[in-house]
């Protein structure tokens, strides 16, 4: 669990997209964004996540909500899996876990009865001051884009 709250600032980051290009959140002043957190490219669960975000693309632009994926994985990788499943956001490659440290998404899990240090899935919907105003623990896979928008939409009313 993130030892970040909603109503905290976001933590200001930087890193490299699947493109090469750099890319911070102060990009996105003044933007409604969501960004998630995934363990690892090409697999099972988090593929459904990114066809499920990839597939509502229209929908999160068209409440403008900005779309930001941050996995350990290398850039090349990340590469991929937008060719692969023709991704239209931005994917972060955070090899050296600078990011995910300081969303403190890195931590301990279980599987099958075994526990071991790993991401865990989480999204931080930021508003446009730079605000956490919500934080999936467990993002509903085949719902996240709903889910997302739903978020945000409850929150202007």
């Amino acid at each position: 669990m993130s030892s970040l709250k909603e109503g905290s600032k976001a933590p200001a980051f930087k890193g490299v997209d699947q493109n090469g290009n750099t890319v911070s959140l102060a990009d996105y002043k003044g933007k409604k964004v969501a960004l998630y957190f995934y363990p690892e490219d090409m697999t099972p669960t988090f593929t459904v996540q990114a066809c499920n975000l990839r597939d509502n693309f229209s929908m999160l632009k068209k409440n403008k909500i900005e779309i930001i994926g941050v996995s350990p994985d290398e850039v090349k990788k990340h590469k991929k899996f937008e060719e692969k499943f023709t991704l239209p956001f931005t994917l972060i490659a955070d090899p050296e876990h600078t990011i995910i440290d300081k969303y403190d998404v890195w931590g301990p899990k279980k599987l099958f009865g075994h526990a071991y240090l790993g991401l865990r899935r989480t999204t931080f919907l930021i508003n446009e001051k730079g605000i956490i105003v919500k934080i999936f623990l467990k993002p509903q896979s085949k719902q996240h884009a709903e889910e997302i928008t739903a978020a945000f939409k409850a929150l202007e009313n």
